[in-house]
């Protein structure tokens, strides 16, 4: 059996598509097309039941590089750190001041749609800088 190279990154969530929307701005991806036989998402989240209009909203990578990510409605609201996180990778190759610079730009970009700041931790003798965050439901990644 060969190695399996194409997976999705699942999250688990209150509202689907403001957080699958979120993620779309952060890495630069589109959500999924409609369902084939629908105009749209609105015409397809219409034809539902109303329990599960808004259930789930998915999005990809429209260079087909990065992993698909699916958001799915959980009636539990999030009560511990994730296990799992996304880094957020904006300072690959730069070090010191200029990365920590690139850093802080990307979060306050962050920031206008809706994520919050955690802590920013400089660099000391073993790590470099990065900034732990919060998506727009308190879900943590790290721009890293």
């Amino acid at each position: 059996m060969g190695s399996i190279k194409k997976f999705q990154v699942t999250f688990d969530c209150a509202d689907p598509g403001r957080v699958g929307r979120f993620w779309c701005e952060v890495l630069g991806y589109v959500p999924v097309p409609a369902p084939d036989g629908f105009a749209g998402w609105d015409e397809f989240e219409q034809s539902l039941p109303a329990d599960r209009e808004g259930a789930w909203f998915a999005c990809v990578d429209p260079t087909g590089v990065g992993p698909r990510l699916y958001f799915q409605r959980v009636p539990e609201g999030k009560v511990v750190k994730n296990r799992v996180h996304l880094d957020v990778r904006v300072g690959t190759g730069l070090v010191g001041a200029e990365r920590l610079a690139a850093l802080k730009a990307e979060a306050d970009r962050l920031v206008a749609l809706g994520a919050t700041i955690v802590q920013v931790l400089e660099a000391d003798e073993e790590n470099e800088s990065c900034i732990p965050m919060q998506d727009v439901e308190g879900n943590e990644f790290c721009v890293d």
